[in-house]
C-alpha cells in the first residue's frame, strides 16, 4: 500500500477527502488506482511546481459600481427570433447605462452543439474557446436579404414563450448559410480583407474547430473517439488537406464565428460609448463536453476518462457528476501553461470581468472515473498558485478583473491566496448569514468582492421570499434542503435586514435588495433581470434536465418596455443613492 499511495501522492491524487458528516474517509484503492490509470494515459509525467513572482491583477478605479445580470438567450424583443441575440445586448447596454450600471452580466456564451441544440445548458460547452451562433443577429449580417423567406418561422418563433431551441438552431442556421453565400458572392474588399484577418489570428483553433464540426457531422452520433482511426487526432498538415477539400463548408463555421466575434465586439465599442467602465461582465464554465471540440482538440491536456463533480454533504447526500471533462493538472503547465492562457485570452477577448465558475477547481477538483457513482470519486490537486500567476498574468494583459465563485466549503487560506494574486471573490446574500441565520449586515462584505443576491442556481428574490422554490421541488420530487419553518425564519430575518436599509418600501418590493447591496463595501453589486421584474421561477434547478425548462424562460418583458419599467428605474435610483452610478 506504501508504494501505491507514494504514486498517488506525485499525481496530487488526495487519498482522503471529507464525507457527508464532516469525517475523514479514505478512498478505495480501485478508486484511486483508475484515477491514476486515466491520468497517466495522457502520457504526461508528474512535476513539481515553484510559484513565481507575485503578480497583481487589475483592479479598476477604485470606484463602487453596480451591473445587471442577464440571460442573454432569455431576451424577447420585437425584432429578434426568438432567442435574445448580440443586437439586444447592444440594446440593453444603453438602456443600462442610461440608469448608471457599469456592466451587463452575462450567461457563458461559450459554443454548444448545433445539431444538439435542445442541450441549452450555456455550462457543457462543446468550446469554451467559440461563442455560441444562436446570438448571432442574422438580419444584421450585411449580406443577408433573406428575412423574407423566413418571416413566417420567425414570426412563430418569436411568440413562443420558452426559447424553442431546436426550431431557432434550424432557422438560424438556414439564415447564416443564406448570409454566406451572399458573402462569398458579393463581400467588399473591406469585409473579405476583415474576415481573413480573422482567420489568420485564430490560426490553428480555428482550424480545428471549423473541421471538427464538419468531421462531427459527417460521422455522427458517433463520439469522436469512435470516428476512423486518421480522424482521432489528427495533425495540423492533415486538417489543412481536410479544409481544402471541403472548403465551403469549413469557411461556414468561420465564418459564422468571425460574424458573432464582430457582432460582440460591437457590443463592447457599444458600452465604451456609453461610458461603461467595466462593459461585459462575462461567465467561463467550469468544464467541457468530453465529446466535444475542445477535448479533441487538446487530448494531451483533457482527462477524458473521469468527469467533474462533488462529492456528498449534507445539501446533496448522492453526491454530483457533472459529465464534464477537467483538465490534466500535469500538462497545464506545458509551454508556460500555454492552454490556460489561450483558454484566458479567448474569453478575456471581449470582457471588462470575467468570472470562474468553481475557482475552487484551480486548488483539487473533485474527479469521479466514468461507470463510478460520485460517491467514488476522490479530489486531485492542481498547481494552485501558478494557475493563478497566469490568470493574474492574462487578466493584466486584458485589462480584465477576474472574480472567482469562490461558494461552498472553501479551504483554509483559499480566499487570503485568491485576494494576493488580484482576484476578487464572491458573496452571495442569500448565503451570508450567521450561525442564527440572520443576515450578515452590509460592512461585513469584503472590499474586493462582488455582491450579489443569488445565482442562476438558486431561487430569484421573488421566489424565495413566497417559498415557491420549496414547492417546485417537492413537485419535482426533490429534496429543496429547507422545510417551511426554517424559511420562514429566514424570510422574517430577511424582513429585518431589509427594513434597517429601506424602510420606506412596501413588502416584495426589490429596491431593498438593491439598497442592500449598494451599502456593501465591495466593488461590484449585481441584480439579475429576474429579480428586477420579479419574477418567481429560477433560470436553473440542479439536478433536473428535462423536468424543469431550465435555460430557455424568456423575459415577460420587452426590450423596448424595459425602458420605462418602474421596478428598474426604482432599482436604479437606489444604486445611484449609494454612489454606484456611472457618471
Amino acid at each position: 500500500m506504501n508504494d501505491f499511495t507514494d504514486a498517488a501522492g506525485r499525481w496530487g491524487i488526495e487519498s482522503e477527502f471529507f464525507d457527508v458528516f464532516g469525517n475523514r474517509s479514505v478512498a478505495s484503492p480501485d478508486t484511486l488506482q483508475r484515477l491514476i490509470e486515466a491520468m497517466a494515459a495522457s502520457g504526461a509525467t508528474p512535476r513539481a511546481l515553484a510559484p513565481p513572482a507575485l503578480m497583481r491583477a487589475y483592479q479598476g478605479e477604485g470606484r463602487r459600481l453596480w451591473a445587471l445580470a442577464v440571460q442573454l438567450y432569455a431576451l424577447r424583443s420585437r425584432r429578434n427570433w426568438g432567442i435574445g441575440d448580440f443586437s439586444d445586448l447592444a440594446s440593453l447596454i444603453a438602456l443600462a447605462a442610461a440608469r448608471g450600471a457599469a456592466a451587463i452580466g452575462l450567461n457563458p456564451l461559450h459554443a454548444l452543439f448545433a445539431d444538439r441544440a435542445g442541450d441549452a445548458s450555456p455550462y457543457a460547452p462543446n468550446s469554451r474557446l467559440f461563442l455560441n451562433p444562436l446570438y448571432i443577429d442574422v438580419e444584421a449580417i450585411p449580406e443577408f436579404e433573406g428575412a423574407a423567406e423566413l418571416a413566417t418561422e420567425i414570426a412563430a418563433l418569436r411568440a413562443s414563450e420558452l426559447v424553442a431551441y431546436t426550431r431557432v438552431a434550424e432557422v438560424k442556421s438556414r439564415g447564416l448559410r443564406l448570409a454566406h453565400r451572399a458573402f462569398r458572392q458579393t463581400a467588399s474588399g473591406a469585409r473579405r480583407a476583415d474576415f481573413d484577418s480573422y482567420r489568420k489570428e485564430q490560426g490553428e483553433t480555428l482550424l480545428r474547430f471549423a473541421c471538427f464540426e464538419l468531421l462531427r457531422r459527417q460521422y455522427a452520433p458517433a463520439p469522436w473517439w469512435q470516428w476512423p482511426q486518421a480522424w482521432r487526432n489528427p495533425g495540423r498538415a492533415q486538417l489543412e488537406e481536410y479544409r481544402r477539400a471541403h472548403d465551403e463548408d469549413c469557411e461556414f463555421t468561420e465564418f459564422v464565428q468571425w460574424t458573432a466575434d464582430r457582432q460582440l465586439a460591437g457590443c463592447v465599442a457599444a458600452a465604451r460609448r456609453h461610458g461603461m467602465p467595466i462593459g461585459l461582465y462575462a461567465d467561463l464554465a467550469v468544464g467541457i463536453d468530453r465529446s466535444g471540440a475542445d477535448a479533441w482538440s487538446a487530448q494531451h491536456a483533457t482527462l477524458a476518462g473521469v468527469s467533474l463533480g462533488a462529492p456528498p454533504d449534507e445539501l446533496n447526500r448522492a453526491g454530483q457528476d457533472w459529465g464534464l471533462a477537467p483538465f490534466n493538472p500535469h500538462a497545464l503547465p506545458d509551454d508556460d501553461f500555454a492552454i490556460l492562457r489561450q483558454l484566458m485570452r479567448a474569453n478575456m477577448r471581449h470582457a471588462g470581468a470575467l468570472r470562474i465558475d468553481h475557482v475552487l477547481g484551480l486548488n483539487r477538483a473533485f474527479m469521479i472515473p466514468h461507470g463510478s457513482q460520485p460517491g467514488a470519486g476522490a479530489y486531485v490537486r492542481f498547481p494552485f498558485e501558478p494557475l493563478l500567476r497566469v490568470i493574474a498574468e492574462e487578466s493584466e494583459r486584458a485589462r480584465c478583473i477576474v472574480i472567482g465563485e469562490d461558494l461552498g466549503t472553501v479551504p483554509e487560506g483559499f480566499r487570503e491566496t485568491l485576494a494576493r494574486w488580484g482576484l476578487w471573490c464572491y458573496r452571495v446574500m442569500l448565503f451570508e448569514r450567521d450561525d442564527r441565520g440572520r443576515f450578515r449586515p452590509p460592512e461585513s462584505y469584503p472590499v474586493e468582492a462582488l455582491a450579489t443576491f443569488g445565482t442562476h442556481d438558486l431561487p430569484t428574490y421573488q421566489g424565495w421570499r413566497d417559498a415557491h422554490d420549496l414547492r417546485v421541488k417537492r413537485e419535482l420530487g426533490l429534496d429543496p434542503g429547507e422545510n417551511d419553518e426554517a424559511r420562514a425564519w429566514a424570510q422574517q430575518c430577511l424582513r429585518e435586514a431589509l427594513a434597517e436599509r429601506a424602510p420606506a418600501y412596501p413588502p416584495g418590493d426589490v429596491a431593498p435588495v438593491a439598497a442592500f447591496l449598494a451599502a456593501t463595501p465591495s466593488r461590484l453589486a449585481v441584480l439579475s433581470i429576474e429579480d428586477v421584474l420579479g419574477l418567481r421561477d429560477q433560470v436553473n434547478i440542479p439536478g433536473t434536465v428535462n423536468q424543469h425548462p431550465n435555460w430557455r424562460r424568456r423575459l415577460p418583458v420587452a426590450l423596448e418596455e424595459l425602458e420605462h419599467h418602474d421596478d428598474l428605474r426604482r432599482v436604479a435610483e437606489a444604486f445611484a443613492r449609494a454612489g454606484r452610478a456611472i457618471r
